[in-house]
């Protein structure tokens, strides 16, 4: 199973990357101009919350970590650009990565929280950690490609399959 949750993790990695390219192409301001009914109101801050989704859950959730979590701080997103968010994202792969190595072979096994962890999950799977972060960036993918078109961006098609075929 390790290695099916590798090759769908590249197929992710492969249509982010189609998606960085487009949004490389967008004139810098557009990539912070607010689009207040999509994600998180502009592309940059919704992209940094996926970012900070996966940090969260498979880097500081799943190793008990709470206190070493911190999300992208506000400055530094109000300020970014494409390439930040792609160097965010190397940052997560390394997390993806060890994550996947971390739980090979305990898919199923809960990974138990204490009572710091209110409001959260008591006892997800690995499995259903690394389903939720990728369905939640495919749910923003669309919010940041909505965001686009309504600036005035179409992006190219891309409903093959994610994105995966140039």
């Amino acid at each position: 199973m390790l290695k099916i949750l590798q090759q769908q993790y590249d197929l992710i990695r492969s249509a982010r990357q189609n998606l960085f390219a487009f949004l490389e192409e967008l004139p810098p301001h557009i990539l912070n101009q607010e689009a207040p009914v999509f994600g998180r109101g502009t592309i940059i801050r919704t992209y940094a919350h996926v970012v900070d989704s996966y940090t969260f859950w498979l880097g500081s959730f799943a190793f008990h970590k709470i206190n070493e979590h911190r999300d992208i701080p506000v400055h530094e997103v109000e300020r970014a650009d494409v390439k930040f968010i792609r160097e965010r994202f190397t940052e997560v792969d390394e997390i993806v990565e060890r994550f996947l190595n971390e739980y090979s072979d305990r898919w199923s096994e809960p990974i138990e929280q204490d009572e710091s962890w209110q409001g959260y999950p008591k006892a997800p799977t690995p499995l259903l950690l690394i389903t939720h972060v990728e369905t939640h960036e495919f749910h923003h993918k669309g919010q940041i490609v909505s965001m686009a078109r309504s600036l005035g961006f179409p992006p190219p098609a891309d409903d093959r399959l994610g994105g995966i075929f140039t």
